[in-house]
């Protein structure tokens, strides 16, 4: 089946202003944080697991594919290797599946680890060959189950840890070449302290992805990149710089649903054409409630108002508790859409 993400990057080649929004559901978790990756059960368990399980989320992720509202699954090698490989869920859906590349270690969140505390190091436990086809060795001339990945880069204002980086991802991208390999950029701002305000963050990380980029062939470089949404400006620096990127935003921490509407409308009005949401999905009362109208938004068809109202409306129908009454759930929390009112 024709994919709707090929579609919708054809479009923007021919007109990056097209009228067009990829949305991605990262369901990549266990990547990073253990046990707790599946997030909490919804309503609670009172006698059972504070968590739900690994084929909880793995099921959710089943029934996202099914609805076909999204146009890319992010997910682990480990979760690809059941949905893509031995399932083959992808094959007739829309819904393009993506593996999350490598896991630097600043995601290494297990219990009691400290290793987010220290400077960003590069770090890949998956090889290509398991994500494309599900095993270690050569692929053999099949098409690949699997045929697109996240990669994610952590700069920190060291010279020898950002060359580190870099050199990791100048491998990536020769190993991409050899497996004809397609992939998106995350890059994260600081995990540490590194000298830098955060009133002049957001042009270090713009400055950053420019010139990384540009040592980079256009055929080699990523089809569209994810970074945090440091502010209206900021991105249509980056959109305006180089108008032939695909910027995506990623979700960040969970809010209120207003957040999560709002913040998919303004990357838009302001030039973005691509969002990633991962625990803002996870932790919805009603994953696939909450996607529909995501979609509705993200296609300008609902305003972000109207879609949280929609959305209680949908939670009130299966009888399912709202964790924030309508009131609390249209506020909007987050400091970056804040500062702009």
């Amino acid at each position: 089946m024709d994919k709707s993400l090929n579609q919708k990057l054809a479009e923007l080649r021919r007109d990056p202003g097209a009228d067009v929004f990829i949305l991605a559901d990262a369901r990549d978790a266990d990547m990073a944080w253990g046990v707790a990756s599946p997030g909490k059960a919804w309503p609670p368990r009172p006698n059972g697991p504070q968590h739900r399980s690994l084929e909880e989320y793995i099921q959710e992720g089943r029934e996202i594919v099914e609805q076909g509202l999204i146009d890319i699954l992010l997910a682990s090698v480990s979760t690809m290797s059941v949905l893509a490989h031995a399932e083959h869920r992808f094959v007739a859906s829309p819904v393009t599946p993506a593996i999350r590349a490598n896991d630097t270690t600043d995601i290494w969140l297990a219990r009691g680890s400290s290793y987010a505390s220290e400077r960003s190091r590069p770090f890949s436990t998956c090889t290509l060959a398991e994500a494309q086809f599900g095993r270690l060795g050569a692929p053999d001339s099949s098409t690949p189950a699997v045929n697109l990945g996240l990669y994610s880069v952590t700069f920190t204002n060291d010279v020898e840890h950002d060359r580190e980086t870099l050199l990791a991802f100048k491998q990536f991208r020769a190993d991409c070449a050899r497996a004809g390999f397609r992939y998106f950029l995350e890059v994260f701002p600081p995990n540490v302290s590194c000298g830098i305000g955060p009133e002049l963050l957001p042009a270090y990380l713009n400055d950053q992805i420019a010139r990384t980029l540009a040592g980079v062939a256009r055929e080699h470089r990523p089809i569209f990149l994810k970074i945090p949404y440091l502010g209206a400006s900021w991105l249509e620096e980056l959109v305006h710089y180089d108008p032939s990127l695909v910027i995506g935003i990623l979700g960040g921490a969970s809010g209120t649903t207003f957040d999560a509407f709002k913040l998919v409308a303004e990357a838009k009005r302001h030039g973005a054409r691509a969002a990633l949401f991962g625990r803002r999905i996870k932790d919805a009362e009603h994953p696939l409630s909450f996607v529909a109208l995501l979609r509705l938004v993200a296609d300008s068809r609902i305003s972000p108002e109207d879609a949280v109202r929609s959305y209680h409306d949908a939670l009130d129908k299966r009888r399912i508790p709202a964790k924030r009454d309508l009131a609390a759930d249209l506020e909007l929390t987050l400091p970056e859409l804040k500062a702009a009112r």
